[in-house]
């Protein structure tokens, strides 16, 4: 089978581009309509405004067209190919010689394109928009002074005082109530002229029903000429802010780079933390490439048969079901591995393998 590109490999991939690209206009418009509607009863909460949501919903577009990607890929190829299939073109390219193998590989090359564009942008401009998406809502709703910087953490004004957490989760005690955990944390005061006057250092910064308690505690104050150190077990820290302020401007498992995802579970694990949101987010972004080739190709045996006597409505469901499907399946096993605390990679890696060899026993069914 030669592999270099042939005017019939150009006509198959430009079909299923232009069918992929029309599904995923359509799926991202109407999740951000649904998202825009749905930030409609935050307006109003503090400053927030239907400026703020329309914003909101702006920045989080490269992240949604991320997530989206595979189900369009899957319903578009499906769609093409079945546009093929209802013209007799499929049967007139099978009538020159072409296999169905090499088809698919065409509908591979195709895809591989925008599937790169969106690798990318899974590591570049959808991290970072959706990280300033999250500071842009908290900021507005809350009306606080914070920031979630993407190498530093956390960052919150109240007063003079200036707070940086590395990081931090929300967490459920026993009795069923909820507290932030904030880890890493530094305090800096500043006196009136804005000198810096005391440095607090503490381990970790936890609030609950009875307000903020910092723990492994060791405050520099600075005078004029001298600097004096305390160092304490514990303390309580008289702070007014908000925790669940506080809570939406942590960054978000999927505000982080790869890198950054691996710098956080190494952080996490050295540090006897819960690491497993992390790690799920992290081995999704190196099999997306995979799942997204994969769930396309084991869609391809669907475009011939029976495909040819069905219309636009039958390819569309078959489209949305097998996406579904797949993707069920793999929230499935990432559950699973989160829950029963096994590899995710083995997680993410059995939802193609087995959806490709499914295919592989329709594929050698139809030909027989």
């Amino acid at each position: 089978m030669r592999l270099t590109p042939r005017i019939h490999d150009v006509y198959v991939g430009r079909t299923v581009l232009a069918t992929v690209l029309l599904v995923w206009l359509v799926l991202l418009g109407l999740d951000a309509i649904m998202a825009l509607s749905g930030e409609a009863k935050n307006i109003g909460t503090g400053s927030y405004s239907f400026g703020h949501a329309l914003a909101w919903t702006f920045y989080t577009v490269p992240r949604r067209a991320y997530t989206l990607f595979p189900m369009a890929a899957v319903i578009g190829a499906l769609m093409g190919l079945g546009q093929l299939a209802a013209t007799s073109e499929l049967t007139a390219l099978r009538a020159v010689g072409l296999s169905r193998r090499r088809i698919a590989v065409s509908v591979a090359i195709s895809l591989s394109l925008l599937t790169v564009l969106m690798v990318v942008n899974g590591e570049t401009l959808a991290p970072w928009a959706q990280n300033r998406a999250d500071v842009l809502k908290t900021s507005a709703r809350f009306n606080t002074d914070m920031a979630s910087a993407r190498y530093s953490g956390l960052w919150a004004r109240e007063g003079t005082t200036f707070l940086n957490a590395q990081t931090g989760e929300e967490q459920v005690d026993q009795d069923g109530q909820s507290r932030l955990l904030l880890h890493e944390v530094r305090l800096y005061t500043l006196d009136q002229k804005g000198n810096l006057a005391s440095l607090t250092y503490a381990s970790t910064a936890r609030h609950d029903a009875r307000g903020w308690v910092l723990e492994n505690v060791r405050t520099d104050t600075f005078g004029e000429r001298s600097a004096t150190r305390q160092i304490v077990a514990s303390k309580p820290w008289d702070s007014k802010l908000d925790a669940a302020a506080l809570a939406s401007g942590l960054a978000k498992p999927r505000s982080l780079s790869a890198a950054e995802l691996k710098t956080s579970i190494d952080y996490r694990k050295r540090n006897g933390l819960d690491a497993r949101d992390y790690e799920d987010t992290y081995w999704s972004r190196w099999f997306y490439p995979l799942n997204v080739l994969a769930l396309c190709l084991a869609a391809v045996p669907f475009a011939f048969g029976s495909l040819r006597s069905g219309g636009m409505g039958k390819r569309l469901f078959l489209g949305m079901l097998f996406a579904i499907g797949f993707l069920l399946l793999q929230m499935f096993f990432g559950r699973m591995a989160g829950a029963l605390k096994f590899d995710y990679r083995i997680a993410y890696a059995l939802p193609p393998i087995l959806m490709l060899v499914i295919s592989s026993w329709l594929s050698r069914r139809r030909v027989g």
